[in-house]
C-alpha cells in the first residue's frame, strides 16, 4: 500500500534554468527528446538503405514523423510551453497520429500476400479515413484523449492484429519483433494512464517516454527484418 502511494505521488516537476533560460518539466522534456533521438537514428539507418518497396517507405517515414512529433512535444509541449498557447501542442499531436497511421499501413501491406486483396484494400482505405477522422476531431477539441484513442486503435487493433496474423501463419520474426514492441508500448500507455511515477523528478511522463524509446528501438529492429522479408515484396515466405 505504501509502495503504491509512493508510485502515485506525481507532484509537478520543478522548472530549471540553464544559461538564463527557463525549462519547464526538464526530465519530461529530456525523455521526449530521447524518443526523438532513437527515431531519428532509425530513420537515418533505414534511409541509407536503397528504397526497396512501400513497406520500407512507410516504416522509414514512420520514424521520421514520430521523431518530429516527440521533438515538438518535448520542446513546445513541455519545456517551453510558457512561450506558446496551449494550441501549439497540436503540431506534435497531429504528427504523432500521422506516424501511427504509417506504421499501420506498413503492417497492412506486409500482411497483404497472406490475405484476400479485398480485405487488404478495405483496411488500406480505412487507414486513411480513420486518420482524417481523428485529425479533425483532435483539431476541433484540442483534447489529447483522441490522440491516445487513435494510438491505441492503431497499435492494439491494426498493428497487433495484422502482425499476429502473419506470425500465426508463418512464424515470421519481423512480425514477432513488432508484437514485442507493441507490448512495450502498451506498458508505457498503462503507466501514463494510471499516472504511475517515482516522485516529481521521474513521473509517469518520464517512465512512459523511456519505455517509448525502448519500443521505438525494438520497432527499428523489426523494421530491418521486415524490409528484407519476401512478404514485403508481395511474395509468400
Amino acid at each position: 500500500m505504501l509502495f503504491t502511494n509512493i508510485l502515485k505521488m506525481n507532484h509537478p516537476q520543478p522548472s530549471v534554468e540553464w544559461l538564463g533560460i527557463r525549462i519547464d518539466e526538464p526530465v519530461t522534456t529530456f525523455t521526449d527528446l530521447l524518443v526523438s533521438l532513437v527515431c531519428f537514428y532509425a530513420f537515418y539507418k533505414l534511409n541509407r538503405i536503397a528504397l526497396k518497396h512501400k513497406v520500407h517507405w512507410n516504416l522509414k517515414y514512420y520514424f521520421l514523423s514520430m521523431g518530429i512529433a516527440t521533438l515538438v512535444g518535448g520542446l513546445i509541449g513541455h519545456g517551453f510551453l510558457y512561450l506558446f498557447s496551449f494550441a501549439w501542442k497540436l503540431p506534435g499531436w497531429l504528427t504523432s497520429m500521422f506516424s501511427i497511421a504509417l506504421l499501420e499501413r506498413a503492417s497492412i501491406m506486409f500482411a497483404k500476400p497472406l490475405i484476400k486483396p479485398s480485405v487488404g484494400n478495405f483496411f488500406a482505405w480505412m487507414n486513411l479515413i480513420e486518420l482524417a477522422t481523428f485529425v479533425i476531431v483532435t483539431f476541433y477539441t484540442l483534447n489529447f484523449f483522441f490522440v491516445e484513442v487513435h494510438s491505441a486503435y492503431g497499435l492494439l487493433v491494426i498493428v497487433t492484429s495484422f502482425n499476429l496474423f502473419v506470425y500465426y501463419k508463418t512464424k515470421n520474426q519481423a512480425s514477432k519483433t513488432f508484437l514485442i514492441a507493441v507490448a512495450i508500448s502498451s506498458v508505457s500507455a498503462l503507466i501514463f494512464m494510471n499516472e504511475i511515477g517515482i516522485g516529481p523528478w521521474f513521473n509517469h511522463y518520464d517512465i512512459s517516454h523511456t519505455l517509448m524509446a525502448c519500443s521505438a528501438y525494438v520497432f527499428y529492429r523489426g523494421s530491418l527484418k521486415m524490409i528484407n522479408d519476401p512478404l514485403a515484396y508481395g511474395q509468400r515466405s
